[in-house]
């Protein structure tokens, strides 16, 4: 996003014009961020070509599905809701990843049925339940075993998922206990050694400790994997103090680890591919004055992006159009749900702003949509991409008839 003349504009169109034909609340997608994320990730380690496989949760549009899928991604799903709206997307099932720690029998099945890539199981019942489900199939599957390495990503701790105190893979001794029974059951392939250790990492000291311990517990177990899936958890910068993640210190380090262990990489980027791409349009219904502050008081809320309300996330927000005077009050950006939680940022020296003015809150593009809710009843907000000079639907604004 950028001001020209004053005005914010997303690619080649202004915040006003599409709050004006669209309605508020909107959230907008820009295509030209995308395809450079996706351009720059593959850039940064064409060295080993890993098999990308973006993260569905981060963004469920079938519609920038079908846009990612045309760089020739992948997709790392955790439901079998995710995992047809991937193949709906177009997707190569031999290029999709099952993960997460409760598959149920159901899914499990449909994800065999599908042919994809691999199933990372988490635990030693759920690979005995996938190999149950094989037999009965009369399939071979290949699948992976998540590492709990115990290394701290150094994120937040809501989505820190790499500490032994943290529900997420196994231990190297369940590990092992793992891998005998593989190696003796006729229905499972053990293929893949996976990790994840976080999300929004800034830091490449903790993917570099990850390594480290994989490394120790694949020469512990004494096999060789296919494949090596090193999840994804990169961060962006939300805010000025967020440091941008070192992208060419972490690829030294999986180099070095490519040296010793001659393994497919396999990715799981979200954050990084679509956080930057999304802003959600807003605006001012009423702006409420007391002692202390002035709350500004938008018609977007919690139910359309949950992150402040749910990690106490922050994110910048910009006018429309810009103004030379400032406020002296501090601003508080409110929703109109009734939780105290439903605020997105406490703001000094805003400019003056005006009931019936736009906002645009930035970097929305993942966990914005995807943790939505029609929480207090209120309908999801309109899904659009601009292209330029184009604006396309991607999904309409719900209608409290689509519901109710």
């Amino acid at each position: 996003m950028k001001y020209h003349k004053k005005k914010l504009f997303i690619e080649n169109i202004s915040v006003e014009n599409i709050a004006k034909k669209y309605g508020t609340p909107a959230y907008c997608y820009s295509y030209k961020l995308l395809k450079e994320n996706i351009l720059k990730f593959k850039k940064n380690f064409k060295a080993f070509s890993p098999i990308i496989c973006f993260a569905v949760k981060a963004n469920t549009n079938l519609n920038l599905l079908k846009e990612i899928k045309k760089f020739g991604l992948g997709a790392d799903v955790v439901s079998m809701g995710e995992l047809m709206t991937a193949t709906k997307a177009g997707i190569n099932a031999k290029k999709i990843v099952f993960s997460g720690v409760g598959k149920t029998s159901k899914e499990i099945a449909y994800a065999i049925e599908k042919k994809i890539l691999l199933i990372n199981a988490e635990s030693e019942n759920e690979v005995r339940e996938i190999d149950r489900i094989a037999k009965l199939k009369k399939q071979k599957v290949q699948i992976g075993v998540r590492l709990n390495p115990n290394t701290d990503a150094k994120t937040l701790n809501q989505i820190s998922t790499g500490k032994k105190e943290n529900k997420f893979g196994v231990n190297s001794n369940t590990l092992k206990k793992i891998l005998d029974f593989c190696i003796k059951s006729k229905n499972i392939e053990l293929k893949c050694l996976s990790v994840h250790i976080g999300s929004q990492i800034l830091d490449h000291k903790p993917y570099g400790k990850m390594l480290s311990v994989l490394n120790k517990v694949i020469k512990k177990i004494n096999y060789k994997f296919d494949y090596i899936d090193l999840g994804g958890g990169m961060g962006i910068t939300y805010n000025q103090n967020n440091k941008k993640l070192d992208y060419k210190k972490y690829n030294k380090e999986i180099k070095k680890f490519l040296k010793k262990h001659n393994s497919k990489i396999i990715f799981e980027p979200g954050r990084s591919i679509v956080g930057d791409i999304g802003s959600l349009i807003s605006q001012i219904i009423y702006i409420k004055k007391n002692d202390r502050k002035d709350f500004i008081i938008l018609d977007t809320a919690m139910n359309d992006l949950m992150r402040p309300a749910l990690y106490g996330a922050t994110h910048k927000i910009l006018p429309s159009i810009k103004k030379n005077q400032r406020s002296f009050r501090t601003y508080e950006f409110v929703g109109p749900i009734c939780e105290t939680t439903d605020k997105f940022s406490t703001i000094k020296n805003f400019q003056k702003l005006e009931e019936k003015d736009f906002i645009t809150i930035c970097d929305v593009g993942a966990y914005g949509m995807s943790l939505s809710s029609n929480y207090n009843q209120r309908p999801k907000p309109i899904e659009l991409l601009i292209k330029g000079s184009k604006i396309k639907v991607i999904k309409k604004r719900q209608r409290l008839k689509d519901f109710i």
